[in-house]
């Protein structure tokens, strides 16, 4: 018996990808087709997948064409199952000639004409075609730009933005840059939302009640009952509004949260995150600061979002400490805010004034995850015992940041209506720790 194997992602299959099978299943008598795993694609740059493993399996086994189907999560796999499987011929399309040569040491290699005038890259363009509007003046805005131009399908309709000096060289170059909010809104389906957090609420309402959807850098409003408005609001009129976090995005921060569930370091009696930044600024200029992102709205919904996605929202007893001063409109250098669980506690300490190591501590009663500075951008973590022999470290490709995997997670949201890496309820609970800190409840040390 002739066995041939063959891999792919089989994303959004068309006939395509089913002329290739069956050109490979006559190879042969039994075909063995590989489905790649969705964090073996990223790794390997195809970030663009809109099917989950799952549906990506069951596209294949309904064509009827593979005898078996497996997937591929590693890098040097190929080899390894061809020995396994004991296959005769390893086969893929024509646009890798080459690239698989060195698996003629094991097997047959064929490479087969791909059939012309259709790819799934353009299936997702069409599939996926959007325009988002761009607004802010915060540096972040050119990263989120340049991240879109790896999504298939995405537009950069136009910037808003107050002062265009903070746009990358090229984003100035775009033909279409206003300081109206609302002209921008005209001209694209979706937004995303950099500006000052003071005017979140009153663009994501204005944006919604428009048909809109909106990403936006949390916190998404400062105010609970406004939260809750703006949540309702994209409820009836179906439309998604999510925070961006990047953080919530990377591979390696999901896996990390699945294992701690999971109870891989026993019960979390305590999560520790620290975030901060050094930035040059003018204590004196109270109207220019009053426009500067403070340390709490900079840094608190990342350093928030483990201890709310792990411990939850219900939390006994809260105690905000900042340095901050009073003249310059509650602008705090640093902050650092304690929680108390029934069975647990947790910290962060956040800063754009003061500087720390920026590390991730989950501690359990049988172990503790370490993920090392700066953890917000989680690509590699430990897993850490009584007995460093039994320790275990987890590394993830992460690209642009987790920028790149936040709008793909938009995207994929507004296909399905469906948006899961961040909860409302945590939405909701970083919201009110922001109108706590604007309402005062704070114990200041003063500058």
């Amino acid at each position: 018996m002739i066995k041939v194997i063959t891999y792919g992602t089989y994303d959004l299959l068309h006939y395509g990808h089913i002329s290739l099978l069956e050109r490979a299943k006559a190879l042969g008598d039994y075909l063995i087709v590989g489905v790649t795993a969705d964090d073996f694609d990223k790794i390997r740059g195809k970030i663009n997948v809109q099917q989950s493993l799952m549906e990506r399996i069951e596209a294949v086994r309904v064509t009827g064409l593979a005898d078996e189907i497996i997937v591929e999560e590693y890098e040097g796999q190929k080899i390894d199952d061809i020995k396994r499987l004991d296959i005769d011929i390893f086969t893929v399309g024509s646009d890798w000639i080459g690239k698989f040569d060195y698996l003629k040491e094991y097997c047959k290699v064929v490479y087969l004409d791909r059939t012309k005038g259709v790819s799934s890259s353009d299936i997702r363009s069409l599939k996926r075609e959007l325009t988002i509007g761009l607004v802010g003046e915060s540096n972040i805005v050119n990263k989120f730009a340049d991240e879109c131009s790896f999504v298939n399908g995405i537009t950069v309709a136009g910037i808003c933005t107050q002062n265009i000096n903070c746009l990358s060289k090229t984003l100035q170059k775009h033909p279409f840059i206003t300081n109206s909010f609302e002209e921008l809104v005209e001209k694209a389906d979706s937004l995303y939302i950099a500006s000052h957090p003071s005017k979140h609420y009153q663009q994501i309402k204005y944006a919604l009640l428009h048909g809109k959807h909106v990403l936006c850098e949390s916190p998404l409003a400062l105010d609970v009952d406004e939260y809750r408005e703006l949540e309702k609001l994209a409820g009836e009129k179906e439309l998604v509004l999510s925070d961006a976090i990047k953080t919530a995005y990377s591979t390696a921060y999901s896996r990390m949260l699945l294992l701690v569930k999971g109870g891989v370091i026993g019960k979390i009696i305590s999560i520790d995150a620290i975030c901060t930044s050094l930035k040059n600024l003018d204590y004196s200029n109270h109207d220019k600061l009053s426009q500067v992102w403070n340390s709490l709205s900079a840094w608190g919904p990342t350093a928030l979002l483990p201890i709310f996605q792990l411990l939850g929202t219900d939390y006994l007893q809260k105690q905000i400490v900042s340095r901050v001063s009073e003249e310059a409109y509650n602008y705090d250098e640093f902050t650092k805010i304690s929680f108390v669980y029934s069975s647990a506690v947790a910290s962060i300490k956040v800063g754009q004034g003061v500087k720390s190591e920026g590390e991730l501590i989950i501690s359990g009663t049988n172990g503790y995850i370490y993920v090392p500075a700066p953890w917000w951008k989680t690509d590699y973590f430990e897993i850490r015992y009584e007995n460093p022999a039994d320790n275990k470290r987890y590394f993830y490709q992460l690209d642009g940041e987790g920028i790149r995997y936040e709008i793909i997670a938009f995207v994929r949201a507004i296909d399905k209506k469906n948006l899961s890496f961040i909860e409302a309820e945590v939405s909701q609970a970083i919201v009110r720790v922001m109108q706590d800190f604007e309402n005062g409840k704070v114990i200041k040390l003063g500058i």
